[in-house]
């Protein structure tokens, strides 16, 4: 499922952006808080949601470390991590550069 926000400010010169996954569930408050962080970037992302798809929790694990816990996030294939990477990301300012890479 793509979700995108109407504004796009980190689009690409050719209208491309980063690719964004979000392994979740609907009702993780972390995965919402992510989830609302990217859409205010104007980020669009793929949400997978493991608990609708539970044969994706596996691929999850396996894409972050062993990692269970949701939200895990990858931008253009580089595990970020969770929410709370997710916000010391943008709060040092490299959230912003990963998502038009």
């Amino acid at each position: 499922m793509r979700h995108s926000a109407d504004n796009d400010p980190m689009k690409k010169e050719h209208g491309q952006m980063a690719k964004v996954e979000v392994y979740a569930t609907e009702w993780c408050p972390y995965c919402k808080r992510a989830r609302k962080l990217l859409e205010e970037k104007g980020a669009k992302y793929e949400l997978i949601d493991v608990m609708m798809e539970p044969r994706r929790k596996k691929e999850m694990m396996d894409r972050a470390n062993g990692k269970h816990t949701v939200p895990q996030i990858f931008i253009n294939d580089e595990h970020i991590g969770g929410c709370d990477e997710l916000m010391a990301l943008n709060a040092k300012g490299g959230l912003d550069s990963k998502l038009s890479a």
